[in-house]
């Protein structure tokens, strides 16, 4: 207490210092700049990790476009699944251009890249597309199979699951044997088989229509090469898509 009994302010507090205006108010004290958040602290903050996807490779072969229009439909249907991405890609051919000429086979999407083996090994997943040469698959993709040997022998695929998806031009043409003798690729390099089985329900027992597909995969009927995907075996696709995201 002073002498006047007033309260002495303590030297430590500054008081606020008020400034009239014109009109006579009184404005509030400024604080200080807070520095303590900048814009460099701002531009260190981590940045939360990109989105990170599946990819399913959808490696196949198609001389006259049947098995190709099949891979472009799976592709539509796992792009449509959050965190999956489909990613199209060609064997290489091995027929010369003027014999694909003769045979009337058409030109090849070149929006379509054509795989190596060694690209395998990027898939998280992989479905194998052909047609059926007298109940097995296609020489082109047999071909490709054969240059996985360096994969084979540094057990690069083990582990990786895969399936099929087929096209044949008759019924008994092979809708069975061309997916179950190409199951022999998958067990030599100790990749995962993922079957349709009967999966599809009901479905799978009708006989009111012609149906290609069977519990070792999705496929179709080509015929003389007119015929495209029924609505049904469309669904057999989509029953392969739903098993493999599951």
């Amino acid at each position: 207490m002073g002498k006047g009994g007033g309260c002495m302010p303590s030297k430590k507090r500054q008081p606020a210092v008020a400034s009239e205006n014109a009109g006579g108010a009184r404005n509030a004290p400024v604080p200080p700049e807070d520095k303590s958040h900048d814009d460099s602290e701002a531009a260190a903050a981590p940045q939360p990790p990109a989105e990170l996807k599946l990819k399913l490779f959808i490696v196949f072969y198609s001389m006259y476009g049947h098995v190709e229009s099949l891979a472009k439909q799976m592709k539509k249907g796992v792009d449509g699944i959050d965190g999956v991405e489909g990613v199209l890609y060609r064997v290489p051919e091995t027929l010369p251009p003027e014999i694909l000429e003769q045979m009337k086979a058409p030109p090849k999407d070149p929006e379509i890249p054509v795989i190596s083996a060694a690209e395998l090994v990027e898939a998280d997943g992989i479905l194998f597309g052909f047609p059926t040469r007298f109940g097995c698959m296609a020489a082109q993709m047999k071909a490709f199979f054969d240059s996985t040997g360096k994969l084979w022998r540094e057990q690069k695929l083990v582990g990786k699951p895969a399936g099929f998806f087929v096209s044949t031009g008759t019924q008994g043409g092979g809708q069975e044997t061309t997916a179950w003798t190409a199951i022999t690729q998958l067990a030599h390099h100790g990749m995962l088989y993922v079957p349709i089985g009967y999966t599809f329900g009901a479905g799978m027992f009708k006989m009111d229509d012609i149906r290609g597909g069977s519990p070792y995969g999705a496929g179709v009927f080509a015929g003389d090469g007119s015929r495209g995907p029924s609505e049904m075996e469309l669904l057999l696709l989509s029953t392969r898509e739903s098993i493999w995201l599951q």
